[in-house]
């Protein structure tokens, strides 16, 4: 049996003052897990249990010695002995005399385990099934043989004696009974059975085992080899572990708690049991019945039935199925065994450990809230109560509206007027979570600032759909209270949706206006010439609105105001511009400093900011250059005023589509007629045989999609731009020209549930309506894209999954590992010849947010554009790109020197923030979300290539991205070269090319080629290795092996990049460049040298070069080993942390595994935390940040923090630490600078301060027309 070990941290005592057995949680510093020997298994158990009864069905009691016993498990009711003897807490601690059951709380049923005592050894299913076989390995038995000796079938020589049979042989009965004739029965021993096992078992010793094995591994080679380095491996593990191999066979066996395999009466008076309970009653009933027999001294073949049987019994409870048939229950359906408990998306580990229920939670439908801020978000007032109870019972005793907490319970209940109000009060200042399922990104859950709202749904703001990919047809939220101090502050700094407005994605804005909004401000900044009112002149801005209310002018006619400025000299400046006054109005909700107009010249000073049309793409500009020119606090009140101005401008214009809105093209009816003509006179070709049927299918489809791409064009060129259609396809509010096509175009050639073109073309639009085969043709295609987004969901959330399990402790976890090593980043290109060859990802977007590895110079002048070890900002990469630079050296995660997770410096700018990723960042899981979010996006098919020319189909979108983590052979593989040198090809014979490659070595390898596979080689061309020869995928295995981990980083970064950029989907570097390091973070021992290490296993980079290191100080022989690619999934099997691991799958042979090997898990990644109940280690959980201590305050700033008003300090030790404002005053004892990092972080607080007090302009606004 395996069992856990949590090591203290010097807290050696497990009870408290009230004697109830407990752990003091935070305090584990690492968890253990080994074999249980039996010893531990009777140290655990507080009785053995003796019948198979569970409860008396008359007085629905325990039965005693049963397997509900109350002597052994507790009491089943606090403070009560079973026969009632001692009832009340004040008989704590005392025994029964009468029914021996020990008076304490009934929780202990949940803890307290018992025992059975197996009349015969019985061995552990986990190791002798599980693969390999570590029994077997370890006695050097085939699984097969091992399985005749433990179910009966063959004896085994345990004492040869002095006669012929050797030593572990296997003897069928006839064999064994002519044995005994031959030589007698006292002359040697066999027996069978898990009793034979075990004393195989306890003769081993690992020490000396270990030293036989490692000298036969010198001198064997080839399958023996492999079979002794598995052996070594797990005689090794036994060795390091302190385990003892008999172990692996029971002699005691442990029963779970009973409240952990509960019974329970149903309505009807029966009894719903747990599936372990029927388990361990047929282990009892077999293992009795078993004693009964050897006491009787039944005959040798009864008692050896019987022994398979209790065998089988006890196989069946710890993993049911794993051997034989499963044990069945009323419905055939196949009982849950323990192993099944722990197992799978249902087992402990996800469904409990990992995915706990929270209270102070609620969820409802959402509807839209236009009225709210950035930061707010509407609660209806029954779930604000519910979720609030405990803050306005709290207040209601303390404003003396209740006495007590029950009356004040009984209050809120009653709903009475005086709930509402101090309901109002406390909710101020207190941010509830929303979160909407399926949180793919950290930007699925947000923090808000509660308001009432009246009716039963939850009010979201509307720019934050985006990041929840919500929307208002019907869709659920969920809503968590932050309860304590800290939660409240981290939920306000550090996840208000008013400071999330950036993707972690790309770093781009996510809170970009969409649909009305859009459509609002598109209208708003539309120039119409010869509108009414044009080029009239008026004296202020006040002027123009007014005479648009009186109808003298429109909003999109260009007029002439009089305005007033101020310039950088700080002199007011008054002048006319001439523009719209829709563009005035928008300029009104706008910093003017947003670097679309130069201010520098004096000319410009009255030039509004924004005098083009604004759409969306326009939008998502003018909040980018905000964020960068003003900071996000200020971005979040623009975009509120953005928003309410869009909203009010879309209802005034009045645009809405009618079906006249769809003009079709008079053109199409000729265009139309041209292509019959075309597609006759291919028909024509193909009956003369001038044409295959191939041929004529594609030349179809050609004319066909051509007559389509035409009247698309004369559609763009008809529809007028005030059409509605065309104003909300043009602005981005909604729609694509590629719908629009389809309602008043042609909706053209439709593919069929294969993904190939149907040759038919659909002639009419939606707005003409089709026919029945039009109609018939078009549902194929229609229903298959339903399909494929249903299964495209569950790859892509499975996919999240994985990518998340390999990189979940990936933690920032130092400010710079100076390493000195570093990435050579050019611009990312597709195209093999240099004239197909078009940049897919500039230079400037990949060495943005990164530091530079040395200095960066400029070719010309040799002026520093970028010192070494700095930050690269976007005017610097502006500079760079500008210098005709295409090479800088890069610090990227590829180097980076931390053993555990990655450094800053490596890391770079956090794209959801902007600024340095600080210490404690969990960037892991945010390049996980990062390439799992979009996924959803990518294509799922795989695009056939018309023609011969590529021999297979090139994987593209999610299954590409698949293949790439997973590190398999793609589908499509092109050739490529491991020689360098120079190119012969020559024609061979049977339709292949030969290509040949000579070095100057003259050492040649020769590539055949598939004729009408395209070349990417000329003859005489001198190729690098790993160049290739064809097109297509490459094994990434290939690769590294030519080009080492630093080609095979660069090729999979590129390649998942390229999905991402033709699926329209932009990634940065950085987060692919975590998992391909988590997939390079092992190495295989190719030899061991002087070292503890075992050839053939996986090493961890770091831990291999860190043993070399000591080797080498030591004057010791070092262990050689080479750098492995492992795919994701199993990357995440290979960590060091079985919790981890055992919780992503395969749970059973991870934990066999550990048990073994007596693993012990250091509790550094996320998951294990979440797993034991502890903080995470990422954040404000990280170590640094728990220990804080008050910083003494600075003398010169004693002034400016009371000026604060928000309160005085005059003993730092006066702090509360645990007030939501204890972030300002209280540092982490980290840096030295602590203090002058704190006097900046107080400052920017005084000024956010003062700007939340400025009045809000929006509310009062005239233009807005209230």
């Amino acid at each position: 049996m395996p069992e856990t070990d949590g090591l203290m941290n010097n807290n050696r005592s497990r009870y408290d003052r009230r004697g109830d057995n407990k752990m003091e949680m935070n305090n584990i510093e690492a968890i253990g897990i080994s074999l249980a020997s039996p010893e531990r298994i009777l140290e655990w158990s507080h009785g053995e249990v003796k019948k198979p009864e569970t409860i008396n069905y008359r007085t629905l009691k325990p039965e005693r010695d049963g397997l509900f016993c109350e002597r052994i498990f507790g009491p089943t009711k606090d403070w009560e002995c079973h026969c009632g003897k001692y009832k009340k807490i004040r008989y704590r601690g005392i025994v029964c005399d009468r029914c021996g059951v020990e008076v304490t709380k009934a929780k202990v049923r949940r803890e307290r385990m018992g025992h059975i005592k197996l009349a015969s050894p019985v061995s552990h299913i986990w190791y002798f099934r599980g693969i390999p076989s570590r029994m077997g390995l370890i006695l050097d038995i085939s699984p097969r043989n091992l399985e005749k000796v433990l179910y009966f079938a063959s004896y085994i020589v345990l004492d040869p004696g002095k006669t012929t049979l050797q030593y572990k042989q296997l003897l069928t009965e006839r064999e064994y009974r002519d044995a005994q004739a031959n030589f007698g029965r006292s002359n040697f021993r066999a027996q069978m059975g898990a009793e034979a096992v075990k004393e195989l078992l306890q003769a081993i010793d690992p020490d000396t085992l270990a030293d036989e094995l490692r000298a036969e591994l010198r001198s064997s080679s080839g399958q023996k080899r492999a079979r002794i380095i598995k052996r070594l491996e797990v005689v090794e593990s036994f060795k390091i572990s302190n385990n003892r191999p008999e172990w692996m066979v029971l002699d005691v066996l442990p029963v779970l708690p009973p409240e952990l395999r509960p019974m329970v009466q149903l309505d009807g008076g029966r009894f719903a049991t747990s599936d372990l309970n029927d388990l361990y009653r047929r282990v009892i009933n077999r293992n009795n019945r078993l004693s009964k027999l050897l006491d009787l001294g039944a005959p040798q073949i009864i008692v050896r039935n019987e022994k398979r049987m209790l065998q089988e019994a006890v196989d069946a409870l710890i993993d049911n199925g794993r051997r034989g048939r499963p044990v069945t229950g009323a419905s055939s359906r196949a009982l849950k065994s323990l192993s099944d408990l722990l197992k799978g998306k249902q087992g402990r580990f996800r469904q409990n450990l990992l995915g706990k229920r929270v209270d102070y939670s609620g969820r409802s439908v959402i509807v839209v809230g236009p009225e709210l801020k950035m930061h707010q978000c509407g609660l209806p007032k029954e779930m604000a109560v519910e979720l609030f109870k405990p803050f306005v019972m709290k207040r209601l005793v303390e404003e003396g509206y209740a006495h007590n907490i029950k009356t004040a319970k009984r209050l809120v209940e009653r709903a009475s007027d005086e709930v509402w109000d101090i309901l109002e009060d406390v909710i101020k200042d207190h941010p509830v979570l929303l979160n909407r399922a399926p949180t793919l990104h950290r930007l699925g859950i947000q923090a808000f600032e509660p308001v009432l709202v009246e009716g039963r749904a939850i009010k979201l703001h509307p720019l934050a759909c985006t990041a929840y990919n919500a929307d208002f047809d019907g869709d659920q939220m969920a809503v968590h209270l932050p309860l304590s101090a800290e939660a409240q502050a981290e939920a306000r700094y550090l996840m208000l949706a008013a400071n999330n407005l950036l993707k972690p994605q790309d770093g781009k804005p996510v809170t970009v206006p969409t649909q009305d909004m859009v459509l609002g401000i598109y209208y708003l900044t539309t120039v119409r010439e010869g509108d009414k009112g044009e080029n009239k002149a008026f004296s202020s801005m006040d002027e123009a609105r007014m005479a648009y209310g009186e109808h003298i002018i429109t909003l999109q006619a260009p007029v002439l105001v009089r305005v007033s400025r101020q310039n950088a000299a700080g002199e007011t400046v008054t002048g006319t511009i001439k523009t719209t006054l829709g563009r005035m109005l928008l300029n009104e909700v706008l910093p003017q400093n947003l670097g679309y107009v130069d201010r520098s010249l004096p000319e410009n000073c009255l030039k509004i900011e924004v005098d083009f049309r604004v759409g969306k793409k326009q939008l998502g500009d003018i909040i980018e250059r905000c964020i960068i020119h003003n900071g996000i606090p200020a971005t979040a009140a623009t975009l509120d005023r953005i928003k309410a101005l869009g909203y009010h401008y879309s209802t005034r214009s009045g645009i809405s589509i009618g079906i006249f809105d769809m003009i079709v093209p008079g053109v199409k009816k000729k265009f139309l007629a041209e292509a019959e003509v075309k597609v006759d006179r291919i028909t024509k070709q193909f009956n003369r045989g001038l044409l295959n049927e191939d041929g004529r299918k594609q030349a179809t489809i050609k004319v066909w999609r051509q007559i389509t791409d035409d009247i698309t064009e004369a559609l763009k060129n008809s529809l007028p731009d005030d059409n509605p259609v065309q104003m909300m396809s043009a602005s981005g509010a909604r729609g694509s020209m590629s719908q629009i096509k389809q309602l008043a175009g042609m909706r053209g050639n439709m593919t069929d549930t294969s993904g190939q073109a149907i040759e038919i073309p659909i002639k009419s639009n939606l707005r003409e309506g089709m026919n029945v085969l039009e109609f018939f043709i078009s549902s194929h295609g229609a229903r298959k894209a339903l399909s494929d987004t249903a299964l495209k969901t569950a790859d892509s959330g499975y996919l999240t999954r994985r990518l998340v399990d390999v990189a979940q402790d990936v933690i920032i976890r130092e400010e710079d590992c100076h390493t000195s090593d570093y990435t050579e980043m050019t611009a990312l290109t597709v195209g093999s010849t240099v004239g197909s060859r078009h940049v897919v990802k500039s230079l400037h977007d990949r060495i943005l947010g990164r530091c530079a590895a040395r200095d960066v110079l400029d070719p010309e002048t040799g002026e520093v554009l970028a010192p070494g070890g700095e930050l690269i900002t976007a005017p610097v990469a502006d500079r760079i790109e500008a210098a005709g630079i295409e090479m800088v050296p890069i610090r990227t995660a590829l180097n980076c020197r931390s053993k555990n997770g990655i450094c800053s410096k490596c890391y770079g700018t956090n794209l959801a923030t902007g600024g340095f990723a600080v210490v404690g960042e969990a960037v892991g899981i945010m390049a996980a979300q990062s390439i799992g979010e979009p996924g959803t996006q990518l294509t799922m098919r795989n695009f056939h290539n018309g023609g011969i020319a590529a021999s297979s189909d090139i994987t593209q979108g999610l299954p590409r991205v698949e293949e790439l983590f997973e590190a398999r052979k793609p589908k499509g593989q092109a050739i490529m070269t491991e020689l360098g040198g120079t190119v012969h090809i020559e024609e061979g014979a049977r339709r292949k090319r030969e290509v040949t490659v000579t070095n100057e070595d003259k050492e040649a390898v020769t590539y055949s080629v598939p004729f009408g596979a395209p070349l990417l080689v000329t003859d005489g061309e001198t190729v690098k290795p790993g160049d290739l020869i064809t097109d297509g995928s490459v094994n990434p295995h290939d690769i590294m092996r030519i080009s080492g981990p630093d080609g095979v980083q660069r090729y999979i970064i590129s390649e998942v990049i390229k999905v991402y950029k033709n699926n329209g989907v932009e990634i940065n570097d950085k987060h692919v460049e975590i998992i391909t390091r988590q997939m390079l973070r092992k190495v295989r021992i190719d030899d061991p040298g002087d070292s503890n290490l075992m050839t053939g296993t996986l090493v961890d980079l770091f831990a291999y070069q860190e043993e070399n290191k000591r080797l080498a100080e030591e004057g010791k022989m070092q262990a050689e080993g080479k750098r492995v690619l492992l795919g994701i999934t199993k990357a995440s099997l290979a960590t060091e942390s079985f919790l981890s691991a055992a919780s992503f799958q395969e749970t059973t042979r991870v934990l066999t595994d550990a048990a073994v090997k007596g693993k012990i898990d250091p509790l550094l990644g996320l998951k294990e935390n979440v797993i034991i109940g502890t903080l995470i280690p990422a954040g404000t959980g990280l170590k640094a940040y728990r220990n804080i201590t008050a910083v003494p305050v600075i003398e010169d700033n004693r002034a400016l923090i009371e000026s604060a008003g928000s309160f005085t300090v005059d003993d730092p030790d006066d702090i509360d630490t645990d007030s939501p404002r204890a972030g300002a005053v209280a540092d982490i004892d980290a840096s030295d600078d602590a203090a002058d990092d704190l006097t900046d972080e107080l400052e920017q607080d005084l000024e956010a301060e003062t700007q939340d007090d400025r009045p809000e302009t929006t509310d009062e606004d005239p233009s807005l027309g209230e």
